[in-house]
């Protein structure tokens, strides 16, 4: 498959606490941009994929930042500048415990507000991919729209859809979303769910053994979509039901800096393998080598420092388990 992927979403102002603490305990803060579907944007542009990324922020300087950095990164930028909200922000801390806490300030952002007529005509119709998360199904309820109609559309004109349930507990309730991701998942070609967001939208509120939990869980979401899911399961690699066959990859060991960002990663990997037309086991290396190299940088998006890397395409892979932070890769409170 070869074309344009087209992806919509918030992107929001990122601040970044220096060091190791809560914000409030910090004296400075390190200013960037991230969002779920622009990460994926950025993870495709790089690996030679065409992508347009639809965006809404507002007329301030933090608008101007999303639009520069999401743009400088190869990726076609539609936005609609609205003058009457502000562009999002969220706050990312890297906490004593261990787990990165992600704080939002989106509540009436411009991306909020986003509607149908946001989407322009034509950008849905001549994609060779649309891509979608659960984030703008939660952001409001026009948003939510848009995304059902940005999917009528693709469906119409025979496009496939990609979904990642990306669920943000502080944004939506647990029941409104699972109807909102069953909708969406039903109508996709393809979806991503970490192990504990592919139960929430199955239902399956218990889990199993870790193995077989996951291996039940693809199949079973592959079954609610048509037929292609892949469960990310953060240090314990990924299980993907591709078309009724089961495929596993465990997860590349690298020295955990920055968590946030690595499911979009990996996203983003197992498309632009799978539109080049590559077999699920290499999606699912790409995919995975993604996912940890974006964990390697304190950013969501950001390019690693090539001498930390063994490769230019590679992370640093670590062979000793003493220098492997499983735990926080795992521990993330958004």
């Amino acid at each position: 498959m070869t074309g344009r992927v087209l992806t919509i979403g918030e992107t929001m102002l990122l601040l970044t606490g220096q060091g190791v603490g809560a914000v409030s305990d910090l004296e400075a803060v390190t200013v960037d941009t991230g969002g779920a579907e622009s990460n994926v944007a950025i993870g495709l542009a790089r690996a030679g994929v065409p992508v347009t990324w639809v965006g809404r922020v507002g007329t301030d300087p933090a608008g101007d930042r999303v639009l520069d950095d999401v743009a400088r990164e190869g990726v076609d930028v539609i936005a609609v500048r609205d003058a009457e909200r502000s562009t999002g922000i969220m706050m990312k801390e890297r906490l004593d415990d261990g787990r990165t806490r992600v704080t939002y300030h989106r509540r009436g952002s411009a991306a909020s507000a986003f509607t149908p007529e946001d989407v322009p005509a034509s950008v849905v119709e001549t994609a060779a991919l649309v891509h979608v998360t659960g984030i703008t199904l939660a952001l409001s309820d026009s948003a939510a729209d848009t995304v059902t109609a940005v999917l009528d559309r693709a469906e119409q004109s025979g496009v496939p859809v990609s979904f990642d349930v990306n669920h943000r507990p502080k944004l939506i309730d647990a029941e409104t979303a699972r109807a909102r991701y069953r909708d969406v998942v039903r109508r996709s070609d393809i979806v991503f769910a970490g192990d504990d967001e592919a139960r929430l939208v199955l239902g399956r509120d218990e889990p199993g053994d870790d193995e077989d939990d996951a291996d039940v869980l693809a199949h079973a979401l592959a079954a609610m979509a048509r037929g292609r899911a892949v469960v990310k399961l953060g240090s314990r690699g990924a299980v993907a039901s591709i078309d009724g066959v089961l495929f596993r990859r465990s997860a590349t060991p690298v020295r955990v800096v920055d968590p946030v960002g690595a499911g979009d990663a990996f996203v983003a990997g197992w498309l632009a393998a799978a539109l080049a037309g590559a077999a699920p086991t290499l999606a699912l290396d790409r995919a995975a080598d993604a996912g940890a190299l974006a964990c390697t940088v304190p950013s969501d998006w950001h390019r690693p420092d090539p001498a930390g890397l063994s490769g230019t395409d590679s992370p640093e892979r670590v062979d000793h388990a003493e220098r492997v932070d499983h735990a926080v890769h795992d521990r993330v409170d958004r």
